[in-house]
């Protein structure tokens, strides 16, 4: 078998961009297809790109300055050449909690009319246990004749630092039904393995579950270190020294121990719910997983029950500057951010809320319409009654804080986020409110 050359990569949003421009600096020639025209010219005549990921836009202009990445709505013009085309489009979730497949079976369907010779068919998409399977028989409905294996391989990208994440993974997950399919993507990963990287092989309904139970665990444990921060509160400890006490241990491992307002995002939210949905499919319950998804729900809301008692237990008629919308920093990603959940309730309440977001802005504008947005950190802070910190942005590690003393009304700091200290706020004057911290 000659080793793959040309890719093709369906969808050009957050998996399918970065993964293809990655697969390009890897030495591959690439064709990211998009239904969408606009998407596609801004990417393909001015370097463009339609989300936020730092590194990326360098990497796509050099790599179609190479001719190594190409950008194209037909499919028609790639996929006849392709030693593998990659579906990476959305899965939102639908009503039910279960992911919505419509976007790749339509991929599926429009793939098999231009397959030619041998092909893999690599679902890059998180989907559900199963789907490889109605995928493949999709193609063959459509192309009887269709020389293919369609195998699963789960991203695994984080917002924020996908570029590494593609680049330097901790492991590789294929899932595959045949040893033709196992070869064809050993030689994809080689670049990559060649380096040290692990490859884990299995088959496709392991690979298709691997995904959402890594998701849910690394929820459960976010929602863990969050549910102690009450008791935190209550009992007196520190929440950071009790995370990286636990985090010491090998076998716990400090990552996803960060306390915070909730997880959010566009994996963790979808991925849990619809490993829920799917065991209660085949007639079982996932406690843990369900419980998980309740608690996140409930921190989020007293979150903003916070905001209001630090305010004196009224917001009626005050203005509350917010900092960070995003659901973590390094993106521009609203989906299930915790903002979502506690901006909308403070103005159940009454407050005026003033947000600032280095990058999330012209997605917060459309989520949440009513609220007041500044231009930067000192606008925002300009006059209020209370600062809220609730993205964990470098820019507001760094804020003077006696300089914030000054320019509120209140000398109320909220810090959803824990980027200082008691002694740091006091020093500047401040009435500070951390996350299960003491705050003397």
């Amino acid at each position: 078998m000659s080793a793959p050359r040309h890719l093709t990569m369906i969808g050009t949003g957050y998996v399918g961009l970065v993964s293809g421009t990655c697969f390009a600096e890897l030495g591959f020639k690439v064709t990211c297809v998009d239904v969408d025209e606009t998407k596609i010219a801004n990417l393909r005549d001015n370097g463009i790109i339609p989300i936020y990921e730092p590194g990326l836009e360098e990497m796509v202009k050099r790599n179609v300055a190479a001719g190594r990445l190409h950008f194209t709505t037909q499919l028609s013009e790639s996929v006849p050449t392709s030693d593998a085309v990659f579906i990476a489009v959305g899965t939102p979730q639908d009503e039910d909690g279960s992911a919505d497949l419509q976007y790749v079976k339509a991929a599926a369907r429009q793939i098999a009319p231009h397959l030619k010779d041998y092909t893999v068919i690599v679902n890059k998409s998180t989907v559900p246990v199963g789907t490889g399977k109605v995928v493949e028989e999709l193609v063959r409905q459509t192309n009887p004749q269709a020389n293919v294996d369609v195998v699963s391989n789960p991203e695994f990208l984080r917002e924020g630092e996908a570029v590494d994440d593609f680049l330097k993974p901790d492991r590789v997950v294929v899932g595959v039904e045949t040893p033709h399919a196992a070869e064809m993507m050993a030689m994809l990963y080689k670049p990559l393995t060649d380096q040290g990287v692990p490859l884990h092989v299995t088959n496709r309904a392991s690979s298709e579950l691997i995904k959402y139970a890594a998701n849910a665990f690394l929820a459960t444990k976010i929602t863990f270190i969050n549910e102690l921060i009450e008791l935190c509160d209550k009992v007196g400890a520190d929440v950071l020294s009790v995370s990286r006490g636990m985090g010491m241990d090998g076998r716990i491992a400090p990552r996803f121990l960060q306390p915070g307002p909730g997880y959010g995002g566009s994996c963790f939210p979808k991925d849990t719910n619809a490993l829920a949905k799917t065991a209660r499919d085949y007639g079982m319950r996932l406690n843990l997983v369900e419980e998980t998804i309740a608690t996140n729900q409930r921190i989020k809301e007293s979150m903003a029950d916070r905001i209001v008692d630090a305010m004196g237990g009224n917001v009626q008629g005050k203005t509350v500057a917010v900092l960070g919308l995003a659901f973590k920093a390094n993106t521009d990603d609203m989906r299930d951010a915790s903002s979502l959940t506690i901006l909308p309730k403070l103005q159940e309440m009454g407050a005026k809320v003033v947000a600032y977001d280095p990058a999330a802005m012209p997605r917060a504008k459309q989520l949440m319409p009513n609220l007041t947005y500044a231009e930067g950190i000192e606008q925002t802070l300009q006059g209020a009654d209370a600062a809220v910190i609730l993205t964990e942005w470098a820019d507001f590690r760094t804020i003077d804080l006696g300089k914030l003393k000054q320019t509120l009304t209140t000398p109320v700091l909220v810090d959803l986020r824990n980027l200082f200290t008691a002694e740091q706020a006091h020093e500047a004057g401040l009435q500070y409110f951390p996350l299960g911290r003491p705050a003397e």
